[in-house]
């Protein structure tokens, strides 16, 4: 009796070093997963904030809260179902989906680009105008959450790309820890980021001068702290466009461009030894894979936007 006893304890023992060594290697996918998704994380947190501007500060955590639960929405019951099932059955097509998430990140930097040139404005903002109240925070929840579709798709196919070659329930756990993970970061960042200013003026109150001086401080920053994280949200869309682009065109058999890449990278990192090396390395393949995504986003942009128009004066006279 004592010796089965002692038996089973072993099996319990074995089955929960075998759990522990599953889960472990569940959080270290995730995490490479998380990295590999930074870009896109970076532009989701400097693309959301505009959602709630002119909105009372009261409905500001509420929207932010709407958003954050379409997004989860969007990546655990819309994404994750056809990410899987495509993993499993075509797992070849993920480069390709790869290219067409690259290649709309690339329009979308490119096109704020265009719009901060000739002062346009998002769709979204567009449609909003003229509605006040519920009907304006609906349709810019509405919009948030389209938007956050395709930046959702881009996190959960890049992470996927990461963990493709493990087990099934390994990617499906990964998946779901990045969703989650990814959801609560950035829209915890971005409530943080709307509700700074408060934070400021609530501080500004206080008889504390110490406290008045770090609330105007960051009263007077955050228009600043905004314009930094727009410029930054639009270069992490260039770059991580452009490098999912140079590397999945090379994944789908067209080497020449990651090759080209990769020689300058080296090129760089074997200017200067060690650590300087490989952050002009790192610098030269970020840049190049900007300006790859910026011209290519801005021939997308002139066939999305520019050509139609044209053709439309054309016809009106």
């Amino acid at each position: 009796m004592a010796g089965g006893l002692v038996a089973l304890l072993d099996d319990v023992a074995a089955i929960a070093k075998v759990a522990a060594a599953s889960i472990d290697d569940v959080g270290a996918a995730a995490g490479r997963a998380s990295v590999k998704a930074a870009g896109v994380v970076v532009d989701d947190t400097a693309v959301t904030p505009r959602y709630v501007h002119g909105f009372s500060p009261k409905r500001e955590l509420p929207i932010i809260r709407k958003i954050a639960l379409g997004s989860i929405r969007n990546k655990l019951l819309i994404i994750l179902p056809v990410a899987m099932i495509l993993s499993e059955f075509l797992p070849q097509a993920l480069p390709y989906l790869l290219i067409a998430g690259g290649l709309f990140l690339c329009f979308e930097g490119a096109e704020k680009v265009y719009e901060a040139i000739t002062g346009g404005h998002h769709e979204d903002e567009a449609a909003a105008e003229g509605q006040s109240g519920p009907e304006r925070e609906k349709a810019m929840v509405s919009g948030a959450i389209r938007t956050d579709l395709i930046l959702s798709a881009e996190i959960m196919v890049i992470s996927l790309s990461s963990v493709e070659n493990e087990p099934f329930f390994t990617r499906l756990l990964v998946l779901i820890v990045v969703a989650i993970v990814i959801t609560a970061l950035v829209y915890g960042v971005v409530a943080l980021i709307v509700k700074m200013d408060d934070m400021g003026l609530a501080l500004a109150g206080r008889k504390s001068a110490f406290s008045r001086r770090v609330g105007r401080g960051l009263v007077a920053a955050m228009p600043k702290v905004m314009s930094v994280l727009t410029v930054v949200g639009i270069a992490a869309m260039l770059w991580v466009g452009g490098h999912i682009l140079l590397v999945n065109v090379g994944e789908a058999g067209f080497h020449w461009p990651a090759d080209r890449l990769h020689d300058l990278e080296h090129w760089f990192g074997e200017l200067v030894h060690g650590g300087v090396g490989g952050v002009l390395s790192w610098t030269a393949g970020t840049v190049t894979s900007a300006l790859v995504g910026l011209a290519l986003g801005a021939l997308v942009v002139l066939i999305v936007h520019l050509l139609p128009k044209r053709k439309k004066d054309s016809t009106a006279h």
